[in-house]
């Protein structure tokens, strides 16, 4: 009986996964369909009409300017990026029309999702690991900043995969302000200002209008605040979600 449960209850929770991700493609699809994706500013060409919902963190700033950056590049002028990132949220909250929010929820409650089409000519993030994949795989230590503990990573070079087409969708992570502070000052790192109430701190480019598993050692380190995490503890359902997803593909760098 106690099987019989535990199956049950997975099989719901991966309906509910699956509705969530359907509910967000076909949003995005109007929204694609609606012939205002990004025509104009939807807070008018002086700026007035309202305050920026979402800014651009400096934590994202090494995926513009950083030319050593091994993750998801973005080659678009960050000040432009922030501006059409910010109509289309503006749009998706019309399309919406209050009927459920416009930002969809992370892994903890400071942390929210926007997906939106690939302006960019990002490529995905990372592969399906086949066995022609699976060859060029290698492993290093690697730490994002230096107030984070290097992890061990597994990846493959782009390098090795020259004519990858630009990703279909944009999964913009994005994080409170009070987060933003909390955990500056747990690291020790200067103040900052920020006005708009979500920072923007990762854009991961990918095939998928959801968002993909963190990998496993990410979730381990998210618990140690102190080390450049977020102080989330583990889900171990979660978790093991990651695992799954994680033994089949394999990062670029």
């Amino acid at each position: 009986l106690d099987w019989l449960i535990a199956e049950i209850g997975a099989v719901v929770e991966r309906c509910r996964v699956l509705g969530r991700r359907l509910r967000v493609f076909a949003d995005v699809r109007k929204v694609e369909k609606g012939g205002r994706l990004f025509g104009g500013f939807v807070m008018g060409d002086d700026g007035e009409g309202g305050e920026k919902v979402i800014e651009l963190h400096s934590f994202a700033f090494r995926q513009f300017d950083d030319a050593s950056y091994v993750g998801t590049k973005i080659d678009y002028d960050k000040a432009a990026f922030e501006t059409r990132v910010n109509e289309f949220y503006e749009e998706r909250v019309k399309l919406l029309d209050g009927d459920r929010p416009a930002l969809v929820d992370g892994y903890a409650p400071f942390c929210k999702h926007l997906f939106m089409p690939n302006f960019t000519s990002a490529t995905v993030g990372a592969l399906e690991l086949t066995s022609a994949v699976e060859s060029k795989v290698r492993t290093a230590y690697n730490a994002r900043t230096e107030s984070e503990l290097p992890i061990l990573e597994r990846f493959v070079l782009r390098k090795d995969f020259p004519d990858l087409p630009p990703a279909k969708f944009l999964d913009l992570i994005l994080y409170s302000k009070e987060q933003l502070y909390k955990e500056a000052a747990a690291t020790n790192k200067h103040s900052f200002d920020m006005s708009a109430p979500w920072g923007l701190i990762s854009v991961k480019a990918q095939d998928d209008p959801f968002e993909l598993p963190m990998q496993p050692i990410t979730v381990m380190r998210n618990e140690l605040i102190s080390q450049g995490g977020s102080g989330v503890p583990i889900d171990r359902a979660a978790y093991m979600r990651s695992v799954e997803y994680w033994s089949k593909h394999v990062v670029l760098k």
